[in-house]
């Protein structure tokens, strides 16, 4: 057998899987599996975007390929919504659509960096980023984001950490896997230190639909009047419409930033899926409300599971938000993945571990509770009080 790419060779297998293969293992001595390992909605789409998912794919308008940027009905929609939550003005020529956010990551990374280029993240971080870089050939080094500091970042670290290799800085608010939101004013500062040492800041921003305060700007960035020369942010569809199976994702970035990521999404899809742009595109500023009543329901299961591990004072929440909790575990002596198999095989409870989020966090486990309603939420203070692996 010919060899293989070494660089995709050496990756671990997908991390999600094996988490799945955990659950598969649980008896149900405890009950119905709880899962709290994928970010995905745990509640259905709105019946009208079902509808106009359904209208679009049968209609033979959109069987063709379109525009590597995006249909245009789709990124005039996404420039209007872009604008609104942000109190900013941004043209269709800021925006790329993508198919799902990893893409919008990948084509994002690949316009800026290298081979033997190096890419910043934080620790913790998002898998996904760190392979998506690996497989490039591109180097990645972290700033830590320590628990004491609630998981964000200081500027101060992360400007100690850009070196000349350096092209980009990568985060997340807000994050995955912590849950932390990045104030507007740390982002702020950040963006300024990344001007001032030329460098790009890459902003993933797949859970901002999912802040604690209504109508408030995750910062004011798009504001500023260099914004185009140094930001890429970046957004997915899945989530706020509860559609990841369609893959539909967008960058909003310069315009001679889009211009340079369309000769990468050429390569990589030439298009995104164009029946679930002209959907999402009629979606939008259709189901507002529909999707503000969802940011509610998520802020009520943040809530309920807040309130569920303070009944647990051996288990401690040290970051939440949107999505996600990341959870100290009480077992010193075993590592993350050791403890998520077990609480899947023996509590019914399936977690992603918090060592596949980077070095040091084998003491943390991600929760992802937007996938639990609140009173499934409330089934994990007796499975997890009476969790006793042995070892």
């Amino acid at each position: 057998m010919p060899a293989f790419n070494p660089l995709v060779e050496k990756l671990a297998p997908p991390p999600v899987p094996s988490v799945f293969a955990w659950g598969r293992a649980y008896d149900g001595s405890r009950g119905p599996l709880i899962d709290l390992s994928q970010a995905v909605p745990g509640y259905p789409p709105h019946p009208d975007m079902l509808a106009l998912l359904g209208e679009m794919a049968s209609s033979t308008a959109y069987c063709g390929y379109g525009p590597i940027e995006g249909d245009a009905d789709l990124r005039r929609a996404y420039t209007e919504h872009v604008s609104q939550v942000y109190g900013a003005t941004l043209t269709p020529e800021n925006i790329h659509v993508t198919s799902g956010c990893n893409e919008a990551f990948a084509s994002a990374a690949m316009t800026v960096a290298g081979p033997g280029q190096t890419v910043l993240m934080t620790n913790p971080f998002y898998f996904n980023h760190d392979t998506t870089l690996a497989m490039m050939g591109v180097k990645m080094r972290t700033v830590a984001c320590r628990p004491e500091d609630g998981f964000l970042p200081k500027p101060d670290t992360i400007a100690a950490a850009i070196t000349p290799d350096v092209r980009a800085l990568a985060l997340v608010s807000p994050n995955n896997p912590t849950g932390a939101v990045y104030p507007p004013d740390l982002l702020l500062a950040i963006f300024e230190l990344c001007r001032a040492r030329d460098i790009w800041l890459i902003l993933d921003e797949t859970y901002r639909d999912f802040l604690p305060e209504a109508g408030r700007a995750p910062h004011g960035l798009f504001a500023r009047d260099d914004w185009q020369e140094h930001l890429i942010s970046l957004y997915s569809f899945s989530k706020s419409l509860c559609i990841p199976g369609h893959r539909l994702g967008a960058i909003t970035a310069g315009s001679k930033t889009v211009e340079q990521i369309a000769k990468v999404m050429d390569n990589l899809q030439i298009c995104a899926p164009r029946s679930a742009q002209a959907a999402v595109a009629r979606a939008l500023p259709m189901l507002a409300d529909w999707r503000e009543g969802n940011r509610q329901e998520i802020v009520r299961r943040a809530e309920a599971l807040t309130q569920t591990m303070a009944n647990l004072p051996e288990w401690r929440v040290d970051s939440l938000g949107a999505y996600f909790a990341f959870v100290r575990h009480p077992f010193p002596a075993l590592g993350s993945a050791d403890v998520a198999e077990r609480l899947a095989k023996e509590a019914g409870i399936i977690c992603i571990p918090g060592a596949y989020f980077g070095d040091g966090q084998e003491a943390y486990l991600r929760f992802a509770f937007a996938n639990a309603d609140v009173a499934t939420i409330s089934l994990l203070e007796e499975r997890l009080r009476d969790f006793r692996p042995a070892y």
